[in-house]
């Protein structure tokens, strides 16, 4: 991970701005709503927001995993939760594709954005571990398949019903889970 460049020349910073634009989103719940606020304010007061050697506070970019079999968490290998893949972004990466990217790095799964592109469908602010405060996109990414995740990645990820996913779900994400399995049908 490499300093990117300072916020003002980050073309992430409008992008993200206009994702979490009050007129286009509409919160799952009141945690969502803190969080879009925060992150708001960070991407003003942080010189580098999407950096994670720059302050202990960053963007980090995750996947809400579905699929024929349900819902894909995994339990994070240091915090103990079941929780959806993701993490942090490579220097200049794009925020979607930063999702991807991590998502199939734990899983081994093959993902995809939904047609239609990638759609943002939660933010969250949380503990990261070691010190750290995560300000997490979740991006909706479609799977199929048996995880076979790589040495070093959690070993347990697996497939769960909705019902299930909420239930064992980290608090953060119980909330993104139940909106769009509302906005779905499912």
């Amino acid at each position: 991970m490499g300093t990117q460049p300072p916020t003002p020349s980050d073309p992430r910073v409008p992008q993200l701005a206009t994702l979490l634009d009050a007129r286009r989103r509409q919160p799952a719940d009141g945690r969502e709503r803190a969080a879009i606020e925060v992150i708001a304010s960070a991407l003003v007061s942080l010189p580098q927001p999407f950096d994670l050697d720059a302050d202990p506070t960053h963007v980090t970019s995750s996947a809400i995993v579905t699929g024929p079999a349900g819902v894909l968490l995994l339990l994070h290998k240091r915090l103990g939760i079941w929780v959806q893949p993701g993490g942090h972004l490579d220097p200049g990466e794009d925020l979607a594709a930063g999702a991807v990217r991590e998502a199939t790095e734990e899983t081994g799964l093959v993902l995809h954005h939904p047609a239609g592109g990638p759609q943002l469908v939660h933010v969250d602010v949380h503990p990261g571990g070691r010190g750290h405060v995560h300000l997490d996109l979740r991006w909706w990414l479609l799977s199929s398949g048996t995880p076979a995740p790589p040495a070093g990645e959690s070993q347990e990820v697996r497939w769960y019903s909705w019902d299930e996913a909420v239930a064992v779900a980290d608090p953060g994400l119980a909330g993104g889970l139940a909106a769009l399995r509302g906005r779905l049908g499912s």
